[in-house]
């Protein structure tokens, strides 16, 4: 039979051991968010670019949609998402499962953040700490919403512009109403452009 001092031991041990053993379901010591500094920048950034998404598509004469609407309308927006890549070292992309160009199917990191906004419409934004291409960094994602304007070219499949059925014959970016997720800017800020190490 143990001694009471043993049999006391054990019993205070218990909750130490307990309380030892869950590091791994406690919460995480990073932040969920980068530093604030680079948090404000990217979401101000795909925010102003969102503004301008928006603001060319309140343009669109949907009685009259060609190839021009969409080099007066949706390149200019993808043509400063790359711009906004190059000036601050970050990769900037517009995402979609329902894709037009193949150039936007996302990843599958970006296919579960594309999930998340589906499944919670009231998302959105979200940050993510991820490794991409070998390097360590902050994902962000923000919903684009489709306009009623987006509806020319991304309403119902039989009333796609022609130049649309011709020039994307594996078009899937169609089908969508008013409101609906139509896809997600994906921002990866690497910690070498952000100047802090995590």
């Amino acid at each position: 039979m143990r001694s009471p001092s043993v049999l006391w031991l054990l019993i205070l041990s218990v909750p130490l051991l307990i309380v030892g053993c869950g590091g791994s379901d406690s919460a995480p010591t990073s932040s969920q968010t980068p530093p604030d500094a680079v948090r404000r920048d990217v979401e101000q950034s795909i925010a102003s670019l969102n503004e301008m998404r928006e603001s060319l598509s309140a343009t669109i004469d949907t009685s009259a949609v060609d190839k021009r609407t969409f080099k007066r309308v949706c390149a200019p927006v993808g043509k400063r998402a790359r711009q906004l890549g190059a000036d601050r070292g970050w990769e900037v992309q517009q995402l979609a499962t329902k894709y037009r160009n193949p150039a936007h199917e996302p990843d599958a990191e970006a296919r579960r953040l594309h999930e998340e906004f589906v499944t919670s419409p009231e998302l959105t934004e979200r940050w993510i700490r991820t490794t991409r291409s070998g390097h360590e960094g902050w994902r962000y994602a923000r919903r684009i919403t489709v306009q009623p304007s987006c509806l020319a070219c991304h309403g119902p499949k039989d009333e796609r512009p022609a130049f649309v059925k011709k020039d994307y014959p594996e078009d899937r970016a169609y089908g969508f109403e008013d409101g609906d997720l139509r896809g997600i800017y994906a921002v990866f800020v690497p910690d070498t452009s952000t100047g802090d190490a995590f």
